[in-house]
Order: C-alpha cells, then structure tokens, then sequence
C-alpha cells in the first residue's frame, strides 16, 4: 500500500458495496433462475445452487458467480448446470433483469451525502461493476450520485472483466491518474485483484455483501465493515 495522502481517485465495486446484496439481489436471482429453467421450479433450485445462492436461506458462497461473475459468466454456469434457454437468449434476458433491479435496490448507506463529502475532497469517483452499465447507470441516478462520477464500467462497457486490470487503467485514462493514486473498494476477491493486477495504491475490503474478513483480509490492505468507514482510511 503506498501513502494514504496519494490515494487521489476511488473506484467502488456495486453490488455489495454501494448496494445491499441481499435485499437487492436476492429476489431478482431467484427470477433469473426461474427464467433460465423455463418455469421448471427444481432445476431453477438447482441453478441457484450451481452459481452460490442457497435456494432455501438466499445465503451467497464467497466468490461464487452471484457473488462476482459478470452476465455472461452467470448464463454459461446456468447452462452447464442444465438451463433450458440457450447462451445468446439468457445473456440479454440476464441483463434486462438486472437493469429492472437496479430501480428497486437498497443502497447501504446514504450515497450521496457520501459522494459529495468524497467529490468536495477533490477525489476523483468512479463504478466497476461486473453488472452491466445500463444497470449501474439507473442506480447512480436513482441515488443521486451520477453527478460525481467521472467513470462509469460495467463487463460490456469495452475495458473488459473482473479480476483482470482493464476497468481500474480506464479510470486511469479518464482521470489523468495512475494507478498507484486509486484506492479499490470492494466485497469481494474478484475486485481486490483487479486493484492487485492493476497495481492500485490501496485496496479496501468491505464485509457488507458476499465476503468475509476470512476472504479478503490476504488480498486487502484494509478490511471494513462498510463505505461509512472509508473516509477514516483515507485519512
């Protein structure tokens, strides 16, 4: 980790880290599942337990694809558990579900109030996400923080997928920053290495979606209970 004073840009993970996993994630995977079993109630059960989700206690295993996969990523490990729909007919069916989630997700804490405290710092702010950039796009106009974004990144936005290094340099290249200056927020292992493989300055653990202290405390330089904490890090 390099000095905290030259953290100048934050690049935050969605789902688990702005938004609540589970009150947010959990009705629309069992949605997903169903659609992706054509109806068949056992084999969506099935599905959902292929890609993490315990179809009884909506509990997410740690780096399970609900916890970290992008769209495709889901769709290919639905079909190799026994969906019914092909890969080119539930990647866009995928993805307008999760488009419609993001109207109705929980944030964690009030983000804008938040942003604005970060924005007034004179960081630079940004969102990768392995969701799909309609998706993060209506929840940051949902909750008000779209103003204070200077990069948006979704796995179709061009700079390619999670863990690999592609979303933190094009933060880079829209900032004028390098990568030593962007602290990497996120809940789960796939967004730590990203900042790893990236060579991001800082890289911050949250345990409110699907990780654990257990988790991420080795790819971490610090591990918080959530984004209200952050500030503090930055010092």
């Amino acid at each position: 980790m390099n000095d905290k004073a030259e953290i100048a840009g934050i690049l935050f993970d969605k789902d688990g880290t702005l938004l609540d996993f589970d009150a947010s994630w959990g009705p629309v995977n069992r949605m997903v599942a169903l659609i992706a079993a054509d109806g068949d109630e056992a084999l969506a059960d099935r599905l959902l337990t292929a890609c993490g989700m315990d179809p009884e206690t909506g509990a997410i295993v740690p780096d399970s694809l609900f916890a970290s996969a992008n769209t495709r990523e889901i769709a290919e490990g639905m079909i190799a558990a026994g969906a019914k729909l092909p890969l080119e007919t539930l990647v866009p069916r995928i993805d307008d579900c999760f488009a419609e989630a993001a109207r109705l997700s929980v944030p964690i804490t009030e983000l804008e109030p938040l942003f604005a405290r970060l924005h007034r710092r004179g960081l630079r702010l940004g969102i990768a996400s392995s969701d799909n950039e309609r998706s993060i796009r209506i929840a940051a106009e949902r909750f008000g923080i779209l103003p204070y974004l200077d990069f948006i990144a979704g796995y179709d936005s061009g700079h390619g997928s999670k863990p690999h290094a592609g979303m933190v340099l094009g933060f880079c290249a829209a900032t004028g920053l390098v990568p030593a200056q962007v602290a990497v927020v996120g809940d789960n292992n796939h967004d730590l290495h990203m900042g790893i493989n990236a060579g991001a300055g800082l890289k911050v653990g949250v345990l409110s979606g699907t990780g654990s202290r257990e988790t991420l405390t080795k790819s971490a330089d610090a591990v918080l209970s959530d984004i209200t904490a952050l500030e503090g890090v930055l010092g």
